[in-house]
C-alpha cells in the first residue's frame, strides 16, 4: 500500500475501552450523549446564529447562552468557554499576573497529560513562578510568607494522583480568605469539573462540585469540559462578571476560542444537567455508576 492510499483511509479507529479507566485520555476521554452528538452534527451541516443576535439583527456574542448555563450550574456570576483547561488556566493566570510573581505549592507542580507540565505552561505566561512548601506539606503560613504586593496565587487540584501519610494542605476557602485579606488574586484550577455528586453512585468522595469550588471565594475557577463533567474538550473559567468581562477582551482569547460544534455539544450537555433532577443521562456518569 503506497502512502497516498494509506492516507485516504480515515485517521481514527473505533475501539472498545476495556482498560477500567472511564475517562481515558488516549481513548478520547468522555463519550458524547446522543443529543450532544446530534447537535454537533446538525450545526456542522447547517448555518446557525453563532455570532448573530436574531431579535436585534446585529452581531452577537459567540456562545453567550452556553456560558450563561455554565455559570448558573456553578453558581457563578459569569463564565467564559475556551478550548481546554490548560488554556483556561493560562488565560486566568496571565490576566492577573501580567508577568509578575505567581505562587504555587510544590505539591501542585503537576504533569497534566502527555508531556505538558504545569511549570512549563506557567512559564509561557511570562510570570515568575515562586514554589512554596514541600511536595507533601504546604501550610497557610507558607502562602502568607510568599505574598507581596502584586502576587497572584494559584492552587491546582491534583486530579490524577493523591499524596497520603505525613501531609499538610490548605483548603481553597482558607486560601481565598487569606488572599482577600492580603489583596492577592487567587486562581483555582479545579481540573475535572464535576457537577454531579459521585458519592451518590458509590464512588469515593474527594471530588468537590464546581458549585462548591466557586463558593470558596477564589477569584477565578477553571475546569475541563471533557473529564468528570462528561462532555467535549473545552475549558471553562468561572468568576465575577467584571473579571470575566476583562478576560473576553484579552488579546489571546480569540486564539483560545471554541468552534460551533463544540458549543453545540456543550450546550446539550449543560442542558441535561439543568433539566434533570437526578443523575443526567451522560455516558461518563452512566459508566461510573455501572454495577451499582
Amino acid at each position: 500500500v503506497n502512502k497516498k492510499d494509506k492516507l485516504e483511509k480515515k485517521s481514527w479507529t473505533r475501539v472498545l475501552n476495556g482498560t477500567g479507566v472511564v475517562v481515558h485520555t488516549n481513548l478520547g476521554r468522555s463519550c458524547f450523549p446522543p443529543a450532544a452528538a446530534d447537535a454537533a452534527r446538525t450545526v456542522a451541516l447547517h448555518n446557525s446564529d453563532l455570532e448573530f443576535d436574531l431579535p436585534s439583527g446585529t452581531r452577537g456574542h459567540r456562545g453567550r447562552q452556553v456560558e450563561e448555563k455554565a455559570a448558573l450550574l456553578a453558581g457563578a456570576e459569569d463564565a467564559l468557554i475556551v478550548n481546554n483547561n490548560a488554556a483556561a488556566m493560562w488565560l486566568a493566570v496571565r490576566h492577573f499576573s501580567r508577568g509578575g510573581r505567581v505562587v504555587l505549592s510544590r505539591g501542585e507542580v503537576v504533569a497534566i497529560g502527555g508531556s505538558f507540565r504545569m511549570h512549563e505552561i506557567l512559564a509561557e505566561t511570562g510570570c515568575t513562578l515562586v514554589e512554596i512548601g514541600t511536595t507533601n506539606r504546604t501550610s497557610l503560613e507558607d502562602y502568607r510568607a510568599a505574598m507581596t504586593p502584586g502576587t497572584t496565587v494559584l492552587k491546582v487540584h491534583r486530579s490524577n494522583f493523591t499524596i497520603e501519610g505525613f501531609t499538610e494542605d490548605v483548603t481553597v476557602a482558607d486560601l481565598a480568605a487569606l488572599c482577600q485579606s492580603e489583596g492577592c488574586p487567587l486562581v483555582y484550577d479545579a481540573g475535572s469539573g464535576a457537577f454531579f455528586p459521585y458519592e451518590e453512585v458509590g464512588l469515593p468522595s474527594g471530588e468537590t462540585l464546581l458549585i462548591e469550588d466557586v463558593a470558596t471565594g477564589a477569584d477565578l475557577v477553571t475546569c475541563s469540559g471533557d473529564k468528570l463533567l462528561g462532555g467535549c474538550q473545552a475549558g471553562i473559567i468561572y468568576g465575577s462578571s467584571a473579571e470575566v468581562a476583562k478576560l473576553r477582551k484579552h488579546p489571546m482569547r480569540r486564539a483560545f476560542r471554541v468552534d460551533k460544534t463544540t458549543l453545540a455539544a456543550l450546550d446539550e450537555i449543560l442542558t441535561a444537567y439543568l433539566r434533570e433532577e437526578g443523575r443526567p443521562a451522560i455516558p461518563t456518569l452512566d459508566q461510573l455508576a455501572m454495577g451499582l
